[in-house]
């Protein structure tokens, strides 16, 4: 009896011994992390940049369309919040965008219409579209209004490449973007002393006007496009001369 006793007890003992111990990974960390702050989706930012349509009366009419699109999308996507800045120049405007791939790609449907229409935005063409961003540039949605003058014409014989201007004009905006981070958060329309502040931060006109006539950048209907057509992929096998089904005849 004691001999079963004590074979009972190094059984045990041995299954303690062996027992898995439960230990936590890094996915199980992120995992719970996002679990936390309840992310349900993943953040991208989208920058483009457009003429602005010679039929707009008010410029503050396209600030408003945007603050009234972005309401529509966050009661269809809920919890995809909508962070960024639309510049207004007298002849441009420059748009950057935070949210949801969802969303995203609805601001670029909207844009293919009001390109159609040419009511507020002509000829918009995207500078970036970044995915899976680690944080938000901005904490909230706003809109500027630019109070700069026209812009000057300057010697087209010498012309950057569009690569440089592209980088130069994602700098400065992200540049902005963390000026803006620093400060305390304000109003629909940030005061025009946040941004005078600042002026070297500011896109030139010239830049912006010189990007919109290179043919390398996207248009908003060229990008959706090729988001939404079939990604076609040449096997190696058909790449095959005689094609497999006839080799049986050979």
């Amino acid at each position: 009896m004691a001999s079963r006793s004590n074979k009972f007890q190094t059984t045990a003992f041995e299954a303690e011994d062996f027992a898995f111990e439960e230990r936590v990974s890094l996915y199980m960390l992120l995992e719970d992390s996002q679990r936390a702050v309840k992310k349900k989706y993943l953040l991208h930012r989208l920058i483009f940049i457009a003429y602005i349509s010679p039929e707009l009366a008010d410029k503050r009419d396209l600030g408003a369309h945007y603050e009234q699109l972005y309401q529509k999308l966050q009661q269809f996507y809920q919890g995809d919040g909508v962070t960024g800045l639309l510049l207004i120049y007298p002849s441009y405007v420059v748009h950057t965008i935070e949210s949801s791939s969802d969303v995203l790609f609805s601001v670029l449907r909207d844009l293919r219409n009001m390109e159609e229409h040419r009511t507020l935005i002509v000829d918009p063409k995207i500078l970036v579209m970044s995915h899976d961003i680690p944080n938000r540039l901005f904490q909230q949605w706003s809109y500027k209004v630019l109070k700069l003058p026209a812009r000057t014409l300057v010697d087209k014989s010498h012309r950057e490449p569009t690569e440089k201007l592209v980088s130069e004009s994602l700098t400065l905006l992200l540049r902005l973007g963390t000026y803006l981070l620093r400060t305390p958060k304000s109003s629909k329309t940030p005061p025009d002393s946040i941004l005078d502040k600042v002026p070297e931060l500011i896109i030139p006109q010239d830049t912006i006007g010189d990007l919109l006539e290179r043919e390398e950048l996207l248009s908003s209907q060229k990008y959706l496009e090729t988001y939404d057509s079939p990604l076609n992929i040449v096997m190696d096998s058909e790449r095959v001369w005689p094609p497999s089904e006839h080799l049986g005849l050979i």
